[in-house]
C-alpha cells in the first residue's frame, strides 16, 4: 500500500470524523459521503445533493457484524449471498436505531452494502468505525457520474474533502444491484 493511498485513507476519515461530507470513489460510482450515525452530517450532504429528505441513501459497511448493528432484520444466509454475488449488491432492509433517522426511508429503510471489492472503501469505512454514506455525486435528478470527470463542479466545491484516488480513471463503473429483503427473507430486485 502506497503513502499516497494511506494519506488518501487518512484525509478521509479525518474529515468523516469532523462530521463532514467527502466527495470519493465508491466501491460502483462516484459519491457523497458522510457518517451515517451523525444527523447533522447526513443533512448537509442533502442539502449539498438538493435531494429531498424523504429520499433515502445507501450506506456501506465493512462487514456482516456491521451490516447486523443496522439492520433490523439480517437476510438469511448473508455470508452465502455475499460470497456469491457477482457485482457490488445493495440489500434493503429495515433499519436499526444506530443510523442518521434522518437517512431511512419513509417506510422505515435502509440499503445496506458490504464493501468487498474496493480496498479504498473498506479501509475507510473500517477506520471509521461507522457505515458511511453513499450516495451518487451528482445533483438531484442529474445523471449518476460514473468517473470523477463526470462530477458536477458544484458538488467539487461544495464538500468539505474531494479524496484524490481514482480521479484519473477512464473505465466507466456503474451502480450497484439492490435487492429488497421481504419478511419470508426471499429477495425482490428492484434494480440489476
Amino acid at each position: 500500500m502506497s503513502n499516497f493511498f494511506r494519506q488518501e485513507v487518512d484525509a478521509a476519515v479525518d474529515a468523516l470524523l469532523l462530521q463532514q461530507v467527502i466527495l470519493y470513489p465508491t466501491d460502483t460510482v462516484w459519491g457523497l459521503g458522510c457518517d451515517a450515525e451523525v444527523p447533522p452530517a447526513v443533512e448537509r450532504l442533502y442539502k449539498l445533493k438538493q435531494r429531498p429528505p424523504e429520499k433515502s441513501c445507501i450506506v456501506l459497511v465493512a462487514d456482516e457484524v456491521m451490516f447486523a448493528r443496522y439492520a433490523k432484520v439480517v437476510p438469511p444466509h448473508l455470508s452465502k449471498l455475499l460470497a456469491a454475488q457477482s457485482k457490488p449488491t445493495t440489500y434493503v432492509v429495515p433499519a436499526s436505531r444506530h443510523l442518521a433517522p434522518n437517512l431511512l426511508a419513509a417506510d422505515g429503510t435502509i440499503g445496506l452494502r458490504v464493501v468487498l471489492d474496493d480496498e479504498f472503501c473498506h479501509k475507510v469505512v473500517r477506520r471509521l468505525g461507522h457505515g458511511l454514506v453513499s450516495t451518487s455525486a451528482n445533483l438531484s435528478g442529474e445523471p449518476t457520474p460514473g468517473l470523477y470527470a463526470e462530477v458536477n463542479p458544484a458538488l467539487v466545491r461544495g464538500a468539505d474533502y474531494v479524496v484524490n484516488w481514482r480521479q484519473d480513471e477512464t473505465s466507466r463503473t456503474t451502480p450497484s444491484r439492490v435487492v429488497r429483503v421481504l419478511d419470508d427473507g426471499e429477495m425482490e430486485v428492484l434494480r440489476d
